[in-house]
């Protein structure tokens, strides 16, 4: 993806956000943010769901349903916290730049 290291930032936010809504996997987020003009591949995703994970922003279960399993995540309360911050941020940096 062309401007990876300045949007990948937005992809996280963009996670935590959804998991904070409900319980996301890792498919459904490669579409969802592909409606949004992200092109991310699994092998881009899901090391990012992996280190969101170990960062504290996310907790994951395994769903069965037969022989097949999903893994779902949803934000913790750290990343609940961190989704509330980085809004406030966001917001502080729109309000500039766009006045500008």
């Amino acid at each position: 993806m062309k401007f990876h290291d300045l949007v990948s930032g937005f992809i996280r936010l963009h996670i935590l956000h959804h998991a904070a809504e409900r319980e996301i996997y890792g498919q459904w987020m490669i579409e969802e943010l592909s409606r949004h003009g992200y092109r991310l591949s699994p092998g881009t995703l899901y090391p990012m769901l992996h280190a969101m994970e170990r960062k504290g922003y996310l907790i994951s279960r395994v769903q069965r349903n037969g022989r097949t399993a999903r893994k779902l995540y949803r934000a913790t309360a750290l990343g609940r916290k961190g989704l509330a911050t980085a809004k406030l941020r966001v917001r502080e940096f729109t309000g500039e730049a766009m006045t500008r």
